[in-house]
Formats: structure tokens, C-alpha cells, sequence
């Protein structure tokens, strides 16, 4: 309704702006029209008809038209009325834009005659457009370093319509830090400025939104928004600033490479380049922590570079730098404070300081062998280390005053002929978790101290000697050893010599001092000496000098020095011969005569065997080969021949034998002669006979006398052990023989026995004793015993035996 009424009050002021128009061109002798914009098709201008004075009837036939090049023209002539018409809607911006008067010159025609007449239509402006912006948004970057005062100019607002129908004014939303001021330039319009009336600050307001309005001078107005955004750009002015005022950690020593240990963070309320903070360290950090930390200067996370040890340093301070990337940046530092936490990583370390190689054996328990000090880098537990040795030696550690040091004494005595060298092996053990530990061996020799005296190898020696040895060369060799070292172990040997007379040998033997080789200056007579003793000295070189003696006791060994002697038959003249006259009418058996002889050696050089050399009828006489016995093989006849020669051998049993022969003439008589004969030789043979005798109670008595002086001694040699001469040395033998006589003794371990010339059945010569020592095998008794083998025994020696 409000529209409709409008249009009406629109539609008189046309009418009456034609009338006007009208009244004034006839004045003025030209026709004008006006008419507003936008009116409807077929909307009359006016009557040109009337106003020219033109026929209407005449208008038709003489073409009444507009000339005009526009094919779409605005306006047209009616032939019939010669009213002008709107032919369309006019838009006076788009017909006449910005001009304050929009006027649009018609020609008109009429042809026979041809008139021409011109007609000016004045469209007329109303207010059907806004004001308008050329840019919906505006935006504008103002930094905020701008002081007040600052001015802007904006694009002015546009409007279509003219007059008081285009923009009028301008209105600036309300806010804080923006006003508004208008300049007017004339037919340019009005241009908005924006002015500053209080500093930005991006950090508080990043962005101020405005709106601009333009309202045109309608009623109402009509306006046109511009919407603009004020974005305040960045000055850097401010400077990074750390999230924590304290940056602290802990981290333990080793931790592998690579591994984050702290993420520092700082802000920078500036924007772009100036907000943006990069990190690094300080100029005060040294080389040290550039090797060990890295930082990300993008992120701030500061990370291990390479492995820390808490050993070297339990605390390190890094300054951090936090900087902007402005044009001229500004920088804020920070420390970080790393702790550095212990590892058990370190193995104690043993160190020994005065340290003897080599100790006395004679040193008192408690001896200082070493000092030893341990070292552990680690601290606390880790560090606390403990200390021990092995147990199974001589040797302990006893702690010392200062902490970590320990002596190494000796405990108990030492020996070094046990022991010489001892390694030592230090165990140093930590308290950490899991523990670690370290162990150092370390070698103590026991130096040797004159402690021992030298040892015979046998105590005492025994030594069997061939008598007839050479003078001067060795007989044996005794052997000490001293289980001390060097000049306490070097021995020498000497014999020892007093003035008794069990000694008076020892003058003849002499002693290699060096290796105890023992020689005889002299030749040995078994005959004239059976045994004897001595005692030898070795003494070591040491300071002072120890020493010890061993008995040496020798049995000279008989040889075959000696020849069978015969004691019967013996001539007047002394040569071994004798005359036996028998009766003939003896039988078989009958003893002719004894053939009796003596050898001075013993045992198989003293034992004799008696053999028929020459025989004049092998049928007639037999000789027992062991007594000599000559008997009768049978009777005698009458053809047998009445004297016989028979020659006897005596042969001893040496390895090389020696012999004599005795030649007996058996003469056989009749009966009767043979008792005349008998009385005659009787008398002879008892002369003969004590003689024999004789010789035999000397002989006895001498052999009697060695035997008992020989027991004596043999018993108090043999109080010690010997060395067992048993079956090892022995071979079992099928000799059937029989000793003239033995006496058997026991002394310790050994059994002795005195025997004559012959060696009985069974018994068993050890050969390695020179023929002169047998083994009974198996027939001792279990006490001394004295028991007759044989007959007519002449000579003894004294054998010794192993049980």
C-alpha cells in the first residue's frame, strides 16, 4: 500500500514536472519533457502533436516517427494522437550514468512536406540503488609499531543514482582503537579515511573487524556495507620465554646414545618469523658438552651425543638459548641442570705398591710382604669394595689405617723346601648390584735360609769290596742331598778321621769332596780283613755351615786267590803223596783212606771237589767227589795186581779254578802182613794224626775267635734297616752238596752264617755278591741256632743273609 502510494504521488510530480516542461518550451519556443526512471512500458511523455500545433488527422499519412539508430528505442511516437511513449523501462544510470542531468534528444519526423522537429526528454532520477563498496572485504595489515594518528584511506562507497540519491555519509562501527573521517572532494565524492586513535598491540587484539556503512540521501536512505578486517602485524617485540623458570634431571651414566634427557620449551607471543624460537646452547657451553649433549633447535630436546661418565664429572649445567627468527631476533637463556647418577660400570682396580718379590722362610707370622691399595671409581655402594686373598696359602691381608689400603703379612711360618713360590691371587669385590669385581695375581718367592743340613740317600751304606782291588780307583760312592737351594744345598764330603783304632783304616781311603766318590789307596786282603767301617761327613755351604755323618760299612769279597792245599796225604819231603796197604780179602766199601785238603777262600772259591785224575782199574776203587772218602768197589781177586797209584784233583768251585793233586799207592797184602803193617802204621798215623790235629784246633781257634768278634760287630751295624737281598737277587739251584759245618745267627733284619769249605744241599749263592753271600731258602728257625752240616769242616766264614 505504502508502494502503490508512491507511485501515485510519482506519477503527479511527472505530471506536473511535464506540464512544466511543456509551459517552458513554449517559452522558449522547444519542446522538453521529463519523465522519472523506471516508469512502465507505454507511459505517456507527452503530447508533441498538441504542442507542435500539429494535425492529428495528418500525423498517419505523413509518417510521424522518431528517427533513431537504436534498435531498441526508449521512447516512440503514436501516429493517431502524436502522444510520445515509453517504450521501455529506462534506467537513467545505465542511460546516462554518473551525469547529475540525464537528457536524451529525440528527432521526429513528418514527411510531405518534410518537418523536422526535436524533442528533449529529461529523465529524472530516483532513489533505486545503494550505495555500494567496490570490495565486500577489505583487508588491511597495519603493524603494530603504527603510532596514533595514523590515517588510512579507503575506497569510496559507489552509488548509481545522482543528486542527494548518492552517498551522502559514511558510519565506522564502534570500536576502541579506529575513527572515521569523511573528505569530501566534490563531484569525486566523499572518501572515507580511517585514522589510528590508539596504538595495536598483536599480542592483546590480533585482529580488529570494522564495518564501514554508506548511506545515499533517500528517505529512508538506502546504504551499502564494507566489511573491514584490520589484521595487526607483528613487531618482534617480544622475546622467548621458557615454560620453566628451573629445568632439572637426572639421568644415569651410560645411557645409550640417542637417549632424550630433557625437552626444554619456550614461547614467543610475537607471530611468523618473530614467534618462531629456535634453540641452541649458550655461548658459555664449552667443548666438553657439545661432545657429550646435542640439542634440536627445532624441538628443544636435549639428548646424549655420546656416553657420559658419571667418573668424570656427576653434574653438568648447560645453558640453553631460546631465540626468535626477527630481523633483529631476540634471545632468552635458560640452564638446565643435568645430575649425573652412578652406574656400578667401574671394576675396583688393585694396585700393589712395595711389593717383595722374595721373603725368608725363616720370616715371623705377620711379615709386611706388600702394600695394596683398591680403587673403585664408582661411589657409594658401588664403591665400597672389599678385599680378601685366597685362603689355602700362608699369607692374609690385614686392613690398614687409611681407607682402601691393606698389608699383606704372612700368617704362619713359611717352608721353602715345601713350598718355594707362592702366587698370590687378590680378589677386590664392589657392593654395587650386580657386583663387580677384579683379582690380580702376584708371585712371592720364599728365599732359602740355611735350615736343613744335607740327608744320605741310605743310612748306612753298605758296600761289598773284591779284595785284590787296584789301588786308587773308586769303590763306591755314597750321596747326600740338602733340600736348601744355591750354596745352601752345595755339599762336599769328607771322611772322618780320629786316632782310635776301630779308624785306622780310614787312612788308607780317600774321598772325592765334590761327588763322594771313594777310593782306596790300597789293595784289600779277604783274608787278612773281612770288614770294616767308617763314617762320612757331608757338609753344606752355607752360613753358617750344617752338616751330618753316615756309617759306611764294607765287607771285602773273597776271590780265588788261594789253591787247594793238601793236608793229607802228605810225604816227609811235603809233596802230597802217600802208601795205603789193605788186606786183599776186604770186601766192597771198604775205606782205603781220606784224602783231606784246604782252601783258604770261601764259599764257592773255598768249596772242593775231589775227582779220580788217575786210576790204575776204574772197577776196583771209588772217591766220593765232596769228603774224599777212597773205598773198595768191590772184592779182590787173585789176578788183581798187588800195588795201584791212584791220583786224586782237588779243584775248588771259583769261576776260574784252582786245583792241586794227591797221589795214594793202595797196596794190597796178605792178612797177616796186613796186621804187622797195621801196628806199624798206627804208630805212623798217630803221629800223623796229631800233627792233623794240631793244625785243625789252630785253625778252629782262629775261625772261632773272627766268628765272635764278627757277631759283635755285624749285630751292632745291623741294628738300622738294610737293604733287602732276598729272592730278588737270588736263583734256586739243584746243587746237591753239604756244608762241613755253619753256624746261623740273626742281627735286625738279616741272618748271618758261618760256613766251612762245602755248601750244602740246597742252598743258593747270590750272584751278585762275589760267591760269598747265600740265602737258605726257607729253613730258618726262629731263634739262633747252630746246626752240623758235615764233617771234618776246617775253615769258616761268616755269610750274611736277607730274612
Amino acid at each position: 500500500m505504502e508502494q502503490r502510494g508512491c507511485d501515485a504521488m510519482r506519477r503527479g510530480y511527472l505530471a506536473g514536472c511535464v506540464v512544466a516542461v511543456f509551459l517552458w518550451s513554449v517559452a522558449s519556443a522547444q519542446i522538453r519533457y521529463s519523465v522519472s526512471e523506471e516508469v512502465n512500458e507505454g507511459t505517456a511523455v507527452g503530447n508533441i502533436a498538441k504542442d507542435l500545433g500539429l494535425e492529428k488527422s495528418t500525423l498517419k499519412d505523413r509518417k510521424y516517427r522518431i528517427v533513431s539508430s537504436n534498435a531498441d528505442p526508449l521512447f516512440h511516437v503514436n501516429q493517431n494522437d502524436g502522444i510520445l511513449y515509453v517504450s521501455r523501462k529506462i534506467d537513467r544510470e545505465e542511460v546516462c550514468a554518473q551525469s547529475s542531468t540525464c537528457l536524451i534528444n529525440l528527432k521526429t519526423v513528418l514527411e510531405n512536406p518534410l518537418e523536422i522537429h526535436y524533442v528533449e526528454v529529461e529523465v529524472l532520477d530516483i532513489n533505486d540503488n545503494s550505495p555500494s563498496f567496490p570490495e565486500k572485504d577489505k583487508r588491511l595489515e597495519i603493524s603494530e609499531s603504527v603510532l596514533p594518528g595514523a590515517r588510512f584511506q579507503l575506497k569510496p562507497s559507489r552509488d548509481s543514482d545522482s543528486g542527494q540519491f548518492s552517498v551522502q555519509q559514511y558510519k565506522l562501527s564502534s570500536n576502541d582503537h579506529f575513527r572515521l573521517e569523511v573528505r569530501d572532494k566534490g563531484k569525486d565524492g566523499k572518501i572515507p579515511i580511517l585514522v589510528l586513535q590508539k596504538s595495536l598491540d598483536r599480542e592483546v587484539v590480533g585482529s580488529h573487524s570494522l564495518v564501514l556503512t554508506a548511506l545515499d540521501g533517500g528517505k529512508p536512505p538506502n546504504s551499502g556495507n564494507m566489511n573491514i578486517l584490520v589484521n595487526v602485524l607483528d613487531v618482534n617485540d617480544n622475546t622467548p620465554i621458557f615454560s620453566k623458570d628451573i629445568y632439572s634431571v637426572t639421568i644415569t651414566e651410560n645411557v645409550p646414545i640417542g637417549t632424550t634427557v630433557v625437552q626444554v620449551n619456550a614461547t614467543d607471543l610475537d607471530e611468523g618469523q618473530n614467534g618462531e624460537v629456535y634453540y641452541s646452547f649458550g655461548n658459555s657451553v664449552g667443548n666438553e658438552l657439545f661432545t657429550l649433549f646435542d640439542i634440536n633447535p627445532s624441538t628443544g630436546e636435549i639428548t646424549v651425543k655420546s656416553l657420559i661418565d658419571y667418573e668424570e664429572k656427576d653434574k653438568y649445567e648447560i645453558e640453553i638459548e631460546a631465540s626468535d627468527k626477527g630481523l633483529a631476533p631476540l634471545t632468552t637463556e635458560k640452564s638446565v641442570i643435568i645430575q649425573i647418577a652412578d652406574v656400578n660400570d667401574n671394576a675396583p682396580e688393585i694396585e700393589v705398591t712395595s711389593f717383595s718379590s722374595s721373603i725368608p722362610e725363616d720370616s715371623r707370622p705377620g711379615t709386611t710382604v706388600a702394600l695394596i691399595s683398591v680403587n673403585d671409581l664408582d661411589s657409594g655402594l658401588n664403591g665400597k669394595v672389599i678385599c680378601a686373598v685366597n685362603e689355602d696359602i700362608p699369607f692374609t691381608l690385614a686392613p690398614s689405617v687409611k681407607d682402601r689400603m691393606y698389608s699383606l703379612v704372612t700368617k704362619s711360618p713359611l717352608d721353602r723346601e715345601k713350598q718355594s713360590q707362592y702366587d698370590l691371587t687378590i680378589t677386590a669385590k664392589d657392593a654395587g648390584q650386580p657386583p663387580l669385581s677384579s683379582e690380580k695375581t702376584i708371585s712371592v718367592a720364599v728365599s732359602d735360609v740355611n735350615d736343613n743340613s744335607p740327608e744320605f740317600s741310605l743310612s748306612p751304606y753298605t758296600f761289598y769290596v773284591t779284595e785284590a782291588n787296584e789301588p786308587g780307583a773308586s769303590l763306591f760312592s755314597v750321596k747326600a742331598f740338602d733340600h736348601d737351594e744355591n750354596d745352601n744345598a752345595h755339599i762336599s764330603y769328607h771322611i772322618l778321621r780320629d786316632r782310635s783304632a776301630d779308624n785306622k783304616l780310614t787312612s788308607f781311603l780317600n774321598i772325592n769332596s765334590e761327588n763322594g766318590d771313594i777310593m782306596a789307596l790300597k789293595s784289600f786282603d779277604f783274608e787278612t780283613l773281612k770288614t770294616f767301617q767308617f763314617k762320612v761327613v757331608a757338609s753344606d755351604s752355607g752360613t753358617p755351615s750344617l752338616s751330618s755323618n753316615v756309617t759306611v760299612n764294607v765287607f771285602i769279597l773273597d776271590q780265588n786267590d788261594n789253591a787247594p792245599v793238601i793236608l793229607y796225604p802228605v810225604s816227609s819231603n811235603g809233596s802230597a803223596e802217600g802208601a795205603e796197604e789193605i788186606p786183599r780179602n776186604v770186601n766192597a766199601g771198604h775205606l782205603v783212606t781220606k784224602v783231606r785238603a784246604y782252601d783258604a777262600d770261601i764259599g764257592y772259591n773255598g768249596w772242593l771237589l775231589f775227582s779220580l785224575q788217575e786210576v790204575t782199574d776204574h772197577s776196583l776203587f771209588g772217591l766220593d767227589r765232596y769228603t774224599g772218602q777212597i773205598r773198595t768197589l768191590r772184592s779182590f781177586t787173585e789176578t788183581d795186581e798187588a800195588e795201584h797209584k791212584l791220583v786224586i784233583l782237588v779243584k775248588d768251585n771259583g769261576n776260574v779254578s784252582l786245583s792241586a793233586t794227591a797221589t795214594v799207592i793202595v797196596k794190597l797184602v796178605e792178612p797177616k802182613e796186613a796186621f804187622a803193617a797195621s801196628d806199624v802204621k798206627s804208630s805212623a798215623k798217630a803221629d800223623e794224626d796229631n800233627n792233623v790235629t794240631f793244625y785243625l784246633m789252630i785253625t778252629l781257634g782262629s775261625v772261632s775267635a773272627l766268628f765272635l768278634i764278627s757277631i759283635i760287630v755285624l749285630i751292632a751295624m745291623q741294628c738300622s734297616k738294610s737293604t733287602d737281598y732276598t729272592s730278588k737277587y737270588l736263583q734256586e739251584t739243584n746243587y746237591d752238596g753239604t756244608l762241613c759245618h755253619s753256624i746261623q745267627y740273626r742281627s735286625g733284619d738279616k741272618r748271618y752264617m758261618l760256613v766251612g769249605p762245602r755248601m750244602s744241599i740246597g742252598s743258593t749263592i747270590v750272584p751278585g755278591s762275589h760267591a760269598n753271600t747265600l740265602v737258605l731258602p726257607d729253613r730258618r728257625r726262629t731263634s739262633e741256632e747252630v746246626r752240623p752240616l758235615c764233617e771234618n769242616c776246617v775253615h769258616w766264614q761268616c755269610l750274611s743273609f736277607s730274612n
